[in-house]
């Protein structure tokens, strides 16, 4: 029968010191190699997000500054005495330029073109070829909805 061995000499062993650089470096490795596995994109492609941003800021952006302005512009006039303005008559011209912005929202996202071409500078023909794409993207969703149900 073997003896057990005592507490003491396995103490006495030698423990390896690893520095932070080399003790992180194969578990960095193997973080890369996962996250760099091609994904399929299902995705909007960044030229196409770029160009949506792009419209967004001026069919959106522009009215929705102007219906802030509004407020500021009405306050001047009101309190230089150059005219007398209703507020109700500020807080419509103001929602009419949101609507507007809310509008240009939609009309930016609906009109870019998802070719690498930019396409022409309204977009106009691109707008019922995405809302297509935008149903597809919903379909899937809702059919299994209704075969739950």
């Amino acid at each position: 029968m073997k003896k057990k061995q005592s507490k003491k000499k396995t103490q006495f062993k030698k423990k390896k010191n690893y520095s932070e650089k080399t003790a992180f470096a194969h578990l960095e490795e193997a973080s890369s190699t996962a996250t760099t596995q091609k994904r399929s994109s299902t995705g909007i492609p960044k030229y196409v997000a770029d160009r949506m941003a792009r419209r967004i800021f001026f069919t959106a952006g522009i009215p929705t500054i102007l219906g802030m302005s509004v407020f500021v512009v009405s306050y001047v006039i009101v309190t230089r005495n150059i005219a007398e303005i209703p507020p109700s008559s500020t807080i419509a011209i103001s929602a009419l330029f949101f609507l507007l912005g809310l509008a240009g929202l939609s009309f930016g996202i609906l009109s870019a073109s998802w070719d690498k071409e930019p396409g022409s500078f309204f977009g106009i023909e691109n707008i019922p070829m995405n809302i297509q794409r935008a149903k597809a993207a919903f379909k899937p969703a809702t059919q299994n909805f209704e075969d739950k149900s």
